[in-house]
């Protein structure tokens, strides 16, 4: 989402560094570079004004001035002041007795009904035993899809039809809750394609029946400063305690999560980086100021490769990497575990720098030459993937119609696997060769595009 935002700040820093000393002109200029970027990303302008003041003040004083190294010091003055920009992190408020109530309000098409799903999830994850309510009595469908969501996920869905009315059904569910012992309500409410009177009277209604501990404001991340007026609306009528921002992964300019916070007060909560029900991130101020800076955000990556990593198989492939044997079949898991953490290009951009490199290196890299190298591989014999020096003309022709493929790109995926191999030979001797490792990854999945 903050790809282009992202790329402008790094070059407005990278000229900054290229000088010794820095004078008051000099931060003036970069910071008139970084208020057009930062406009152009969609912040609200008062947000900007507000920032580029604090962060100016700070720039031409003597904390930077006297500095050893003036450019780095403004780069932290504007992590700090993005930081208390997005606001102090804040969580669920989960205490006291059971069940918690927990209201999801937004506008139709933001994503609540899946979100209600999600946090559901999440919330499991965590110990809760949670119960989704379908209280969308209008939005065709909207019932039937929390069902749906609710049986694949193995998570309870009070339902009552769309004939009685949501501030009932609400209340019915917060009655069962309590008498089957569930902790947790998640109230999935009826959304209207604009703010209306009639809604925000529905909800007034739903929350005196249910007495909310959180009031969570469902926002999509893709409508830029028409999200924080939605916000600022809601919170006027109904109280809203927190904000998830959805679409997070889209191709957003990403205003509306820099500036919702300063306009509202309301804090973020969670924002929502996919379509899998697992695909919900509790908020960090300080991990997002990192990505937006270029600077990535290792935590949020360890976090997701712990999830999905199996520690023994980690260590297998380790002794196997040492010892020169990483063969397809090794290359396929990894492949398969590197989707689980979500899209690779996300997942890259967290780690510092290599957002960068892998766009010097492969730029076309994507989930779709993921997949096709996986197909390849998947065509093959066990025999084939454990020694491709066995795969001949008439191996490879087969490999192609089982795969939907061509012997070109056939061709070109062996190439690049020896050559990566090569290189995982070289990492595996020298840490200082870590980078041609990811390298091979890289040219491997971008010259199969």
């Amino acid at each position: 989402m903050f790809e282009n935002l992202s790329d402008k700040l790094q070059s407005v820093f990278s000229q900054l560094s290229s000088r010794g000393k820095l004078s008051e002109a000099d931060v003036d200029a970069a910071l008139r570079e970084v208020r057009l970027a930062l406009l152009e990303a969609d912040v609200n302008f008062k947000v900007v004004k507000d920032f580029i003041k604090r962060v100016r003040e700070r720039a031409v004083g003597t904390e930077v001035m006297r500095s050893l190294t003036p450019a780095q010091q403004v780069i932290k003055i504007v992590h700090e002041e993005l930081i208390a920009t997005l606001g102090e992190p804040a969580r669920l408020d989960l205490s006291g007795p059971s069940p918690h109530v927990i209201m999801l309000v937004g506008l139709q098409g933001s994503g609540k009904t899946t979100t209600a799903a999600k946090l559901a999830i999440t919330l499991r994850k965590n110990g809760q035993r949670p119960l989704l309510v379908a209280a969308d009595t209008y939005r065709p469908a909207a019932i039937k899809q929390l069902e749906v969501l609710g049986m694949q996920l193995d998570i309870p869905v009070h339902s009552e039809g769309d004939k009685v009315p949501p501030p009932k059904i609400c209340a019915n569910a917060v009655k069962r809750a309590r008498e089957a012992a569930y902790s947790v309500v998640l109230l999935d409410t009826a959304g209207r394609l604009h703010i209306n009177d009639d809604m925000m009277h529905e909800l007034e209604q739903v929350k005196a029946k249910t007495s909310p501990q959180e009031a969570l404001l469902v926002v999509d991340a893709m409508t830029g400063q028409d999200a924080v007026r939605v916000a600022d609306e809601f919170n006027k009528r109904v109280g809203i305690t927190g904000l998830i921002l959805t679409k997070v992964d889209g191709d957003a300019r990403g205003g509306a999560a820099i500036s919702v916070r300063s306009v509202t007060g309301v804090p973020i909560k969670y924002l929502g980086v996919g379509e899998k029900t697992d695909a919900l991130e509790v908020f960090h101020p300080d991990r997002l100021a990192g990505r937006i800076l270029g600077m990535g955000d290792v935590l949020t990556a360890i976090e997701k490769a712990q999830a999905v990593v199996d520690q023994d198989q980690a260590i297998k492939m380790g002794k196997k990497l040492v010892k020169g044997e990483f063969d397809l079949e090794d290359f396929r898991d990894q492949l398969q575990q590197l989707k689980q953490m979500g899209p690779i290009s996300q997942f890259l951009d967290m780690i510092p720098g290599m957002s960068q490199l892998t766009r010097d290196m492969a730029p076309e890299v994507t989930d779709q030459q993921m997949k096709m190298i996986e197909a390849i591989i998947n065509s093959m014999t066990p025999e084939e993937r454990r020694n491709p020096k066995i795969i001949n003309a008439s191996r490879k022709r087969r490999i192609a119609r089982g795969s939907g493929t061509t012997v070109v790109e056939i061709n070109d995926l062996l190439s690049q696997f020896r050559q990566m191999q090569r290189m995982m030979k070289q990492f595996a001797g020298s840490g200082k060769r870590g980078r041609g490792g990811m390298r091979g990854l890289m040219s491997m999945l971008g010259g199969l595009g």
